[in-house]
């Protein structure tokens, strides 16, 4: 039997696994079941540092997938971190046995069941936000060349960002992995997504399980269009005059919208009639992201980010105004982050802290309060804003850091106390298998 971990200091329980056992065998302490039909054994296990999402397949598929999702994560593309890949398992009788593939479960993130369920969350219906943010997803993957061949609601986890969801790819069983993709690769990948989509959402309906209002058919032709406007928008090329300069920073100024960024850029002259072509090279994601964790060293999503670079803006010009002196943005940005985020977060009773990520609790503070203050008809104040949003939204919402499914009675007998209060009868894990 081998081994192969990421990074052995921080997963050092993977060790005590019985990782020559049967997956379907196994009985540790904070193991969990994983709804959904699935062609693999997966399992859950929650450790005392992280949860563990584990699958068993051939080795040759273990090995593959290990290594794509590792070309993913230093790709910078959002999908599942990789722990580990086991091969090379025989069982008592010496045959050969499948391998196991270990990955990081995404804290925070929902399986698209619960999302388009709308039930248990506080926004009941972001059916389109989630189209969107798995569009974007499929784009990002194609500007990297990687071809999926199996994009679906499945495949996928979405974390909330802001007002909007950002999806992770979390099955690379039947990715490729480019230099560049051709347009038939894309279109064909693209493809895959409309149908399985349409499928997803027809099953959940079929189950009584999808929100009133949507069609799938509808809901899942809706990719093609999202997908194609944000692909345009990052890779056409423009041309104009020698004197229209200004729009190359008019590009750049709605790629930032995207949150995108234009790492490499070329002009290039058109033929006698002084003109210019503007060619992007290399489009990146994450341009708030990067901008809030440099100033403040909070990790949030692109969404979440811009929010609350906005409120740092929106506090720097409070001071300046107070002092009567300009405030750099980095002074501003370490005083916000002292005087305004932690004591925010840090006003949040720890038993409720945990239940979304610090930066999307912020967000959704700031939401609560431009919402109670618009009802009173003036500026409430942020203490009196996180008690109602305590009371009023936080303390009745699910916790999400691990959506688990529910306790079956094979489970309870072979790993007592593994029950948590939180648990709700209509929740999945998402196996990405």
């Amino acid at each position: 039997m081998r081994l192969q971990l990421a990074k052995p200091t921080e997963h050092t329980a993977v060790v005590g696994w019985p990782l020559t056992v049967p997956l379907d065998d196994w009985s540790i302490d904070g193991m969990h079941s994983v709804m959904g039909l699935h062609r693999h054994v997966v399992r859950m296990i929650e450790d005392a540092e992280a949860a563990y999402v584990v699958k068993e397949l051939p080795d040759h598929l273990a090995e593959r997938e290990w290594r794509l999702l590792r070309q993913l994560v230093e790709l910078n593309l959002p999908t599942a971190e990789v722990v580990g890949v086991v091969t090379g398992r025989v069982d008592d009788g010496g045959e050969a046995t499948e391998g196991l593939l270990v990955t990081r479960h995404i804290d925070y993130s929902l399986p698209y069941r619960i999302l388009l369920s709308g039930r248990g969350l506080q926004i009941p219906y972001l059916g389109e936000r989630l189209l969107d943010a798995l569009a974007g997803l499929l784009v990002r993957l194609h500007l990297a060349g990687f071809y999926w061949g199996d994009c679906s609601l499945s495949n996928t986890l979405f974390r909330r960002d802001a007002d909007a969801l950002q999806a992770y790819i979390i099955d690379v069983e039947t990715g490729e992995l480019h230099e560049s993709l051709s347009d038939g690769q894309r279109m064909l990948d693209l493809q895959i997504a409309t149908e399985n989509v349409a499928g997803d959402l027809t099953d959940l309906q079929a189950g009584g399980l999808l929100a009133d209002g949507i069609d799938p058919i509808d809901t899942a032709l809706a990719i093609e269009d999202s997908y194609s406007k944000l692909w345009a928008e990052l890779t056409v090329v423009e041309e104009f005059r020698v004197d229209e300069t200004f729009r190359v920073d008019q590009r750049l100024r709605r790629l930032h919208e995207l949150g995108f960024d234009a790492s490499e850029l070329e002009l290039v002259s058109v033929g006698e009639d002084q003109r210019l072509r503007l060619v992007p090279r290399v489009v990146e994601h994450g341009f708030h992201a990067h901008r809030l964790k440099t100033l403040t060293g909070i990790v949030a999503g692109e969404r979440q980010a811009r929010r609350l670079l906005h409120d740092i803006r929106r506090y720097g010009t409070t001071l300046e105004q107070r002092e009567g002196r300009r405030v750099r943005e980095a002074v501003a940005a370490a005083r916000w982050t002292d005087e305004r985020f932690e004591p925010t977060i840090a006003a949040i009773p720890a038993d409720l802290v945990g239940k979304l990520e610090p930066a999307e609790l912020y967000h959704q503070v700031l939401e609560h309060r431009w919402f109670i203050s618009e009802r009173a008809g003036y500026d409430v104040g942020m203490d009196d804003t996180i008690q109602s949003y305590v009371q009023h939204v936080l303390a009745p919402a699910r916790h999400e850091q691990i959506t688990l499914p529910p306790l079956t009675v094979e489970l309870r007998a072979i790993t007592p106390g593994m029950a948590r209060p939180d648990t709700e009868p209509d929740t999945e894990s998402g196996s990405g298998d």
